[in-house]
């Protein structure tokens, strides 16, 4: 299986300081930024100009969440801001597969996410349009949630069609991620790790990074 990589989110960093937040994460593979409009989910977060501004200054690349409504729409312009990475909801786009093609042809890698009680089964024909694929382990909306273990057996149906698929998509997980849930999550197959408040709750976030990366390879 790949590598195991950990994408710190900042939801649980603190916004008024995020370039030091930024910082104390620089080991991580990527920094996971989750941008919420209060529609697709009850919460609000930040938007493109904040993403931005991150961009500008994060010590690691960006992996961009986007829990927003009209994902066809708005997605494209955070690809044009030069993050490595954006992930909109299949839940929240009518034409998925254009958008991921527009996405990488603007020079983004394309993540695809899916609500816990989405079964994965209706995109799996679309792998080949997607550079990684993220199954959440929370209904998304807020930090500090803990793992539903009820979509472990999704996790397993979806690395199993990667691995049958022969394409080179990461299998991204996000939601309640703990050094103890990191590898029940790794064992069904997921080696991409979104972490919040295991990260920015710890006393050094960098130290908990290297804790849950040893943790989550199996």
């Amino acid at each position: 299986m790949p590598q195991c990589c950990i994408n710190p989110s900042i939801l649980s960093a603190d916004f008024v300081n995020l370039q030091a937040e930024l910082q104390r994460i620089s080991n991580a593979d990527s920094v996971h930024v989750d941008v919420m409009d209060n529609q697709f989910v009850p919460n609000l977060t930040i938007g493109l100009p904040v993403v931005q501004r991150i961009q500008a200054v994060s010590p690691v690349p960006l992996d961009v969440h986007l829990m927003i409504a009209d994902a066809d729409r708005w997605a494209p312009g955070y690809a044009d801001a030069g993050v490595a990475s954006v992930t909109f909801h299949a839940e929240a786009s009518i034409a998925p597969v254009k958008l991921a093609r527009e996405l990488r042809g603007r020079g983004s890698k394309a993540g695809m996410a899916l609500r816990p009680a989405t079964p994965v089964e209706p995109f799996l024909d679309m792998l080949p349009e997607l550079d990684m694929l993220l199954i959440m382990t929370v209904e998304p909306g807020f930090g500090g949630q803990a793992f539903l273990d009820l979509t472990l057996p999704k996790i397993r149906r979806a690395r199993a069609a990667i691995e049958g698929s022969g394409v080179n998509v990461a299998l991204q997980v996000d939601g309640g991620i703990t050094e103890e849930t990191i590898l029940r999550a790794a064992e069904a197959g997921a080696n991409v790790f979104v972490a919040g408040s295991a990260v920015y709750g710890a006393a050094d976030p960098s130290e908990a990074i290297d804790r849950l990366r040893k943790a989550g390879t199996v």
